[in-house]
């Protein structure tokens, strides 16, 4: 019998489901269900004490160089709006309030920031951070369930899109199969189980092969269907504004690349990376490379223009980020040597540099709003 309480849920959701449910929502069980959900569960996520470190949580500098994009987007805002910033996946809440202390300094001391979070722990953990980092700025820091039917504003996100759940498909011969999972042979435990395609997931599949193979048999990969949702809904919602997103992944012909054939979802616990996305569920993280092409081909179907795409690092430093660590003082010492190593880390393509991409889609901007972060390396062509 299993001490996982979640672990317990997801077998009674199995077997009502006739013996098999699909990945999406295992994975969405797993991360988002209330209470024993990894980010509703109150076990630390984030930093050295959690399960990973990101951008935000290195270094202040990465949200300081964030605001400078924001900046020049809201200084050519068009007249008769009034923009607002929302962020989705806002974490411990350290990226909120460096963009917010740096956007004062940036003159945009008066914009209202809006945090869209469900989980009541992430929020709490939030409010505590902004008390500490920006407490002047807190009183325009509200939080929301979802966001407004419609509004003009810009939306953030910093690894969002890897976190929503994905289906998973496998090919073998000609047969396209769903790979969701179901249960052990003594009934309690969780293992994969493929079963035939329904025929749009197949056809959609054979169509990407079709552009990005032909793939050896067998063949796995993802369908990031919910991250399309997700931004068709932002995309329709948006006004004038903006949508400025950074994760990992690839572009479509790198992502359903031949050789990429097991897949890219992983799990995530104690700053290890590991392939076991069915252990322990709702005690550890689970992802999934983007594939920035769909995301893409989603945004402009609602009317959104790409405004940019590029890897993390050109990001940075076209936003000024070696600029902002030059100006650093060297004392103390130990303090400015942890930054210079997340500096190193964030532009490394041996780390994030590379594997992070960041892309930024619009609607009724200034023609040259993209810059200062998309002025050089612009990838959009690539997609």
């Amino acid at each position: 019998m299993t001490d996982n309480p979640l672990q317990a849920e997801i077998v009674r959701q199995i077997r009502e489901a006739g013996g098999w449910i699909g990945f999406d929502r295992f994975m969405a069980t797993a991360l988002y269900a209330p209470r024993h959900g990894y980010y509703g569960g109150g076990q630390p996520i984030f930093g050295a004490g959690g399960d990973f470190t990101t951008a935000p949580e290195m270094t202040d500098l990465f949200g300081a160089v964030v605001a400078r994009q924001l900046a020049a987007w809201l200084d050519a805002w068009p007249a008769g709006s009034q923009p607002r910033l929302y962020e989705f996946g806002a974490g411990s809440g350290v990226l909120a309030a460096a963009i917010l202390a740096a956007l004062a300094d940036l003159g945009h001391e008066a914009i209202d920031y809006r945090i869209v979070e469900l989980s009541g722990v992430l929020r709490q953990r939030q409010r505590e951070t902004l008390a500490a980092l920006a407490p002047e700025a807190l009183d325009r820091v509200s939080w929301l369930d979802a966001l407004p039917a419609r509004f003009d504003g810009i939306v953030i996100g910093n690894e969002v899109l890897d976190a929503m759940p994905v289906r998973v498909f496998e090919c073998e011969d000609d047969r396209v199969a769903e790979v969701g999972v179901a249960l052990a042979d003594d009934g309690e435990g969780l293992r994969w189980h493929a079963q035939p395609a329904d025929p749009e997931l197949a056809g959609r599949v054979r169509a990407l092969e079709a552009v990005n193979g032909p793939w050896p048999r067998p063949y796995r990969s993802e369908l990031a269907e919910q991250a399309e949702a997700w931004i068709r809904t932002v995309g329709a919602s948006l006004g004038t504004g903006a949508v400025l997103l950074f994760d990992y992944g690839f572009g479509d012909r790198e992502f359903y690349h031949p050789q990429r054939a097991t897949g890219s979802l992983m799990a995530h616990s104690r700053h290890r990376a590991h392939p076991d996305v069915l252990a322990d569920p709702g005690r550890q993280d689970i992802t999934a490379h983007v594939p920035f092409t769909t995301i893409r081909q989603a945004a402009e179907s609602v009317g959104l223009e790409t405004l940019g795409y590029c890897a993390q690092a050109r990001f940075l430093i076209n936003a000024g980020l070696l600029d902002a660590f030059a100006a650093l003082p060297r004392e103390p010492l130990p303090a400015w040597g942890r930054v210079a190593q997340a500096v190193q880390k964030l532009l490394s393509e041996a780390e994030m540099g590379e594997l992070f991409k960041v892309i930024a889609f619009g609607r009724g901007l200034a023609d040259d709003s993209w810059a200062p972060g998309f002025g050089e390396g612009d990838r959009s062509d690539r997609l």
